[in-house]
């Protein structure tokens, strides 16, 4: 790494002194907090805590004396309860919507959009990405945030922007060739789908100027990572963002590759342990909860999004002091429980990704036999291994990714491999798990 040329959107923020970023954060918490207090939603919440004025709070610390806001609370205060300015200031609205039907809404004010479009900057500056490169965004656009958040960071950068949009992956080919693309925006997913496409297709890699994608949406591993690097030969950068709080841009890899760093001018980052609520010493895993110190139109205080990660504890070779965060282990509420035993959906994955052999594609099965769950997992081969004479090939690697897997996971899964492209293939966010267990079990 110490060859690597660093290059700093804002070097005045991303290399500030501890103690400012510190003053900083806490002045920026006050500002936070007198917006909230106006709001339907905080001002009620906070007043049940003892804080009716923003000068309450006189340290860092007392961060721990503001309540948890959760996604129950962003759909229950649906769909004006948490706005902190009014209607009229309003210029954009991104939302999502879940199981129960009402959407998670975030509004965002000019100055919102301009320090989001500020921080995705910063984010892709940091990958060692320049107005010379071309992006193609092949992401969702709409109410998602990934697509136009991501897109407006671009432009700002100055990189001429295609929004290619998700799917349609031999338009995307096209695309990549005709303007000599060079960085892209996608899930995981979609990026292993690009490189079997491209064989089907015939699309040879010599006629692509493919240097680097940003990956995320989805929780995946390094195997991944690798895999795909390997495949498409490119570099792959992990990307970090919730909509309840912008979307991308909340952290990012930078050239070195170890860590996103949070960008902590613009958010207050803690772990606790999601049992117990309590804060949890700095590098152990634990969930992440966030604090918004820069939006104006819907402040969020302390969210909890459910997913799981730890901080580095010592500084990354590229000088930048904002703390960085481990890749997503997966979430609190997308865990799995087998038989009583704790199953992220990224264990399997790292055990898949991590045997050659195996395809690209996976499936994660749940059931119900009796009074036991039963674990299944399917996952694609070449079709030159699965159609292979000799039974003993195909009966070895599904020995081996059992027996790889139990050792991850302490479950002793049922293993099922099939033909390439055989299992769903998603052009958006994977589905990588099949819970068919009843409901009320």
């Amino acid at each position: 790494m110490s060859g690597m040329n660093f290059q700093y959107w804002h070097p005045e923020k991303e290399k500030i002194d501890r103690a400012k970023l510190g003053a900083w954060q806490l002045a920026s918490l006050k500002k936070t907090l007198g917006g909230a207090l106006r709001t339907d939603f905080y001002g009620r919440r906070l007043a049940e805590a003892g804080i009716v004025d923003a000068e309450d709070v006189k340290s860092l610390d007392d961060l721990r004396r503001i309540p948890f806001t959760t996604k129950h609370d962003l759909r229950a205060a649906f769909p004006y309860g948490m706005l902190a300015v009014g209607k009229d200031e309003v210029l954009r609205l991104h939302a999502s919507s879940g199981t129960t039907g009402v959407p998670t809404t975030i509004y965002f004010n000019r100055n919102d959009i301009a320090s989001w479009t500020a921080l995705v900057a910063r984010s892709i500056f940091s990958t060692g990405c320049d107005r010379r490169d071309v992006f193609q965004n092949m992401i969702t656009y709409g109410l998602f945030t990934g697509g136009l958040g991501f897109h407006y960071g671009a432009e700002e950068v100055g990189m001429l922007v295609i929004p290619s949009g998700s799917g349609n992956t031999p338009r995307q080919f096209r695309i990549m060739q005709d303007y000599g693309t060079t960085v892209v925006h996608a899930t995981p997913s979609f990026l292993l789908h690009v490189e079997s496409r491209m064989r089907e297709e015939g699309v040879r890699r010599d006629s692509i100027r493919l240097k680097r994608a940003f990956a995320g949406a989805e929780p995946y591993s390094e195997d991944t990572r690798r895999r795909i690097e390997e495949l498409l030969h490119i570099d792959v950068f992990n990307s970090y963002g919730l909509s309840e709080l912008n979307g991308p841009g909340d952290a990012l890899e930078c050239q070195c590759k170890n860590g996103m760093h949070l960008w902590e001018d613009a958010f207050l980052a803690e772990v606790i342990d999601p049992d117990t609520l309590e804060p949890l010493p700095e590098g152990e895993t634990g969930e992440l909860v966030l604090t918004t110190l820069c939006r104006e139109a819907m402040p969020v205080l302390r969210y909890r999004t459910r997913d799981i990660t730890a901080f580095y504890t010592e500084p990354c070779p590229c000088g930048r002091v904002h703390r960085r965060i481990r890749r997503i282990k997966g979430r609190s509420d997308d865990m799995l429980i087998v038989n009583g035993v704790n199953i992220f959906p990224s264990q399997v994955e790292e055990v898949v990704m991590g045997i050659k052999e195996a395809g690209n594609n996976y499936l994660i099965v749940v059931e119900k036999e009796g009074f036991m769950d039963r674990l299944t997992v399917k996952t694609e081969v070449g079709a030159k291994i699965f159609k292979d004479d000799d039974a003993r090939v195909l009966n070895a690697l599904r020995e081996n990714i059992r027996r790889t897997l139990q050792t991850a996971i302490t479950v002793n899964p049922r293993i099922e491999l099939v033909e390439s492209n055989s299992l769903p293939v998603s052009e958006g966010k994977a589905k990588r798990v099949l819970d068919k267990r009843p409901k009320d079990v």
